[in-house]
């Protein structure tokens, strides 16, 4: 999406405990392990870009992460012969396409969660967003756009597997015609196209099939928000809630939740096993 440039991605199954790794397979002169965490994250400009101490990077991997939180993947590891996750159709459908082909095995380790036990909240601008108690992983987002494409839009649910199957999973990334030359200028979006994005001129959407499902924008949001949040290393017991929130806002709230060790804690639940992609 950003870069422009052609990767090959390859998901690998991986022993329990081990978590979410990327690899770059491109890199040969360091560590090009990037084990995925709240800390790991290193800009949240338009995507979630992670580095290891060796100052290896990688960008664009919240898409494939909202998909893994979602089928309940916690052990993986990723190999991609360059700097960012291919954008795809913009959305978390085609990785779940290709998890779905590749199938899932159960592991001896039970499912840890994140239980939120005391609500922590960040704000940045008119920007905001939220953890919550709650028994269950439960998200509220909220937009609010000038243009008469997006306007405002709501979407509450739980998270789960069949809700993101149904709701979330394919809805796309999208932009707007007047950012354009300005994000390439900036290095970014050199590889956004209709195939993979939204665009909205105006008060126009440009795609010629238009929108996917109703409120696609907030449920990309959604999705965004998902993936930005599983950097924790495993699904909330708690609620989201967003306004207006990036991914800049979304790791905003992952480390000051990792700043305030009282408002969780990880629990296990024994019937739910771990998968492995």
């Amino acid at each position: 999406m950003h870069t422009g440039r052609r990767v090959r991605l390859a998901v690998r199954p991986a022993p329990a405990g081990t978590g979410i790794v990327f690899v770059r397979t491109d890199v040969a002169d360091r560590d090009n392990r990037i084990p995925v965490s709240g800390e790991a994250v290193v800009d949240a400009r338009l995507n979630t870009m992670i580095e290891n101490a060796a100052g290896v990077r990688l960008s664009t991997i919240e898409h494939l992460m909202a998909a893994f939180c979602a089928l309940g993947v916690s052990n993986a590891v990723v190999e991609v012969d360059g700097p960012e996750l291919p954008i795809l159709d913009g959305s978390a459908l085609e990785f779940v396409r290709l998890l779905d082909r590749a199938g899932f095995r159960p592991q001896a380790l039970p499912q840890r969660y994140i239980e939120i036990l005391e609500t922590v909240h960040v704000v940045e601008g008119d920007k905001h967003a939220a953890l919550l108690p709650c028994d269950r992983y439960e998200m509220r987002f909220e937009i609010d756009f000038p243009s008469a494409a997006i306007g405002n839009q709501v979407i509450d649910f739980v998270v789960d597997e069949a809700t993101f199957r149904q709701e979330i999973m394919a809805c796309r990334t999208f932009g707007f015609a007047h950012e354009v030359e300005a994000l390439r200028q900036a290095g970014l979006a050199r590889g956004g196209s209709l195939e993979n994005a939204v665009v909205i001129d105006g008060d126009q959407i440009l795609n010629p099939g238009g929108l996917r499902m109703e409120r696609e924008f907030v449920r990309h949001k959604a999705l965004d928000a998902i993936g930005d949040l599983y950097v924790l290393g495993a699904p909330l017991l708690g609620r989201y809630e967003g306004y207006k929130a990036g991914h800049a806002v979304n790791n905003k709230l992952v480390r000051a939740l990792l700043a305030a060790p009282h408002a969780w804690r990880e629990v296990t639940r024994v019937p739910e096993l771990a998968q492995a992609g």
